[in-house]
């Protein structure tokens, strides 16, 4: 990311905490979600940040984020991939889903494509355990789904983001 650019995000992130008046360490899920929305994710720098601006220990928000799986330390594709590994879909057979999306992706849980297009995540449990094996991709759930679909789910969403582009 260019200078100006991550400085004006820092600007944006300032701009919201002065706006919370006198901030403390009760407004750091707040703030951390502010600040996920305006970087894309919660690097170390920008954690660093949050801590200093909010007086808390660095050791705290660390573990906030660590803590809650709606924050993201890495970079996020713009399709997010994600599939659950409770139990009912593990007994249905979620492993094989997720080493076919590996295998067509060439990308590990937890990790997103070195073009950043795709992230790949495993979810314990999305409450549609009638519907097992399970996946959502950016918000929409997939059902009952074979190691075959998952080319297709893959190219369909592809197809997704070069129809924006254009």
């Amino acid at each position: 990311m260019e200078i100006s650019r991550k400085s004006e995000k820092f600007a944006e992130l300032d701009c919201y905490i002065d706006g919370l008046g006198d901030p403390d360490g009760g407004a750091l899920i707040g703030v951390l979600h502010k600040a996920q929305g305006i970087f894309g994710y919660l690097p170390e720098e920008v954690q660093n940040h949050v801590a200093q601006r909010l007086c808390v220990p660095v050791s705290k928000v660390y573990g906030v984020v660590s803590f809650y799986s709606f924050f993201n330390m890495n970079p996020k594709g713009k399709v997010k991939v994600n599939i659950c590994t409770g139990t009912a879909c593990f007994v249905r057979g979620c492993q094989k889903i997720v080493d076919e999306f590996e295998k067509v992706m060439d990308c590990a849980p937890g990790t997103t494509t070195e073009d950043g297009m795709f992230s790949l995540d495993c979810l314990r449990c999305v409450g549609a355990c009638g519907l097992a094996p399970v996946l959502s991709v950016n918000g929409t759930t997939y059902g009952r789904v074979a190691a075959g679909e998952v080319k297709g789910i893959v190219d369909t969403e592809a197809a997704k983001l070069n129809e924006v582009v254009l």
